[in-house]
C-alpha cells in the first residue's frame, strides 16, 4: 500500500521541524507525506526533503480557508486557490484540500449546492490551467466539525460529477464519513472516478487504524473492489501512542 503520513500530527513527538519529519517517514518506509496549511511550513527545506528521500507530497490545503457557500468570501476563496498554485508547483504536489466552509443560516440544502457549485466550477477552473487538481472534503458535524455545510460524502461526489472537471475531484476520509453513519459497502460504488485521495483514521478518538472499532478489512475491501490504487493518507492523532507504535497498529489494521 502506498501510505502517506500527515506530518502535521505524526512524527511530531519526536521532532518539531518539518522537513525532518519527511525523512522520518521516509525512514519508516512510507510512500509520501501530507500536511495541512502551507503558509506556515519552510517550502524550500520541505523541497529539499522530498528530493533527498524520493518521497512524494502526495496533498495539503489551500491555504487560508475560506467558503465555497459564503458569497462575501468568493474572492478570497478564489484567491487563495490561485496563490496556493505556486507552492504546489514549488513542491511537486498537484493535489490541493478544500473544506466547504460552515453552513449559512436561512438557506435550503439546495441553494447551498447551487452556491458551491458556482465557486468550485471557478475554482477547478483554475486549478487544471495550473495542472493541479482540488480535493473536495466532507467533514463529519457529529464530532469535529460542526457546523460544516459539506458532511455528506454523497452531496459531495455531487458536486464533483456536476462541475465534472479534472480540475476537482472528492478526497474520502473514511474516518469523517463512518462517523457521519455512512454504509462503506455501497457509498461509493461505481463513482470512484471522482474519487483521488483517500484519508484513514480510527473511530472513536481519531486514532491510528487498529485502535478503534472501524471494520479496516471491510473499508480496504470496498476500496479494492472498486479500482482505486492511489495513495492511503494517514490522518490520525497519536492520543496516547508513540507514531511509531501507531505505524505499526495501522499496517497490522490495514493489512488484515
Amino acid at each position: 500500500m502506498k501510505l502517506s503520513a500527515c506530518i502535521e500530527w505524526l512524527f511530531a513527538d519526536e521532532t518539531g521541524d518539518m522537513a525532518e519529519r519527511v525523512h522520518k517517514a521516509a525512514e519508516c518506509g512510507l510512500y509520501g507525506v501530507e500536511f495541512h496549511l502551507w503558509r506556515d511550513k519552510p517550502i524550500g527545506a520541505i523541497r529539499r526533503a522530498l528530493d533527498e528521500t524520493g518521497l512524494k507530497l502526495t496533498s495539503f490545503c489551500v491555504d487560508p480557508r475560506r467558503s465555497i457557500v459564503d458569497k462575501s468570501q468568493r474572492a478570497e476563496f478564489v484567491n487563495a486557490v490561485r496563490e496556493s498554485m505556486e507552492p504546489a508547483r514549488a513542491l511537486g504536489c498537484n493535489r490541493l484540500i478544500i473544506a466547504s466552509g460552515f453552513e449559512l443560516q436561512g438557506v435550503s440544502r439546495e441553494e447551498h449546492f447551487d452556491l458551491a457549485l458556482e465557486a468550485l466550477t471557478e475554482a477547478a477552473r483554475i486549478a487544471k490551467e495550473n495542472g493541479a487538481t482540488l480535493l473536495l472534503e466532507p467533514l463529519n458535524t457529529r464530532v469535529d466539525h460542526p457546523g460544516m455545510y459539506l458532511n455528506s460524502v454523497r452531496e459531495g461526489l455531487d458536486l464533483v460529477q456536476a462541475v465534472d472537471s479534472d480540475g476537482l475531484r472528492l478526497i474520502y476520509d473514511a474516518y469523517h464519513s463512518i462517523v457521519m453513519g455512512d454504509d462503506i459497502h455501497t457509498l461509493l460504488k461505481g463513482r470512484m472516478q471522482w474519487v483521488a485521495h483517500i484519508q484513514v483514521a480510527d473511530m472513536p478518538g481519531r486514532g491510528a487504524p487498529g485502535t478503534g472499532a472501524i471494520d479496516w478489512h471491510g473499508v480496504l475491501s470496498m476500496l479494492d473492489e472498486e479500482g482505486y490504487r492511489g495513495a492511503i493518507g494517514l490522518e490520525f492523532k497519536l492520543n496516547e501512542l508513540s507514531t511509531r507504535a501507531a505505524l505499526e497498529s495501522t499496517r497490522r489494521a490495514l493489512q488484515a
